[in-house]
């Protein structure tokens, strides 16, 4: 499945909402902030989306920080069908993002999405 630009979350606003109102989930080489939209229109078909962050305190340099970019946008890309239709997340990435093997941090990712709301849950049908 493509990551597609609508899937992105850009406004600084959006990213600031989900840092105060999302909930987190620490999975040690990253941390996963997530956030239930409520403003999706009815009748429209919306998909999760996602912002990915690395900073140089946390991951270092321009060439680890766009790896570590790069890896965790295809955690999601591989694996958005896992994640309910209305969610949003921020992936905020840890030096250990590059340390750990690729199979690692997918168990990882999995099991965070484990814990977020489904787009099959009674409580997110219109």
């Amino acid at each position: 499945m493509r990551f597609r630009p609508e899937q992105h979350i850009r406004r600084q606003a959006e990213i600031k909402a989900l840092r105060e109102k999302g909930r987190r989930v620490d999975c040690g080489a990253f941390t996963l902030w997530w956030l239930e939209r409520s403003d999706v229109p009815a009748g429209a078909k919306p998909g999760p989306r996602v912002c990915v962050v690395a900073s140089i305190a946390a991951v270092g340099r321009a060439v680890l920080r766009n790896r570590a970019k790069r890896r965790l946008r295809e955690l999601f890309r591989r694996h958005q069908e896992k994640i309910g239709a209305r969610i949003d997340l921020m992936l905020l990435a840890r030096a250990a993002v590059n340390k750990l093997d690729y199979p690692v941090l997918e168990e990882r990712f999995l099991q965070a999405c484990n814990r977020l709301p489904r787009a099959d849950h009674p409580k997110n049908l219109n």
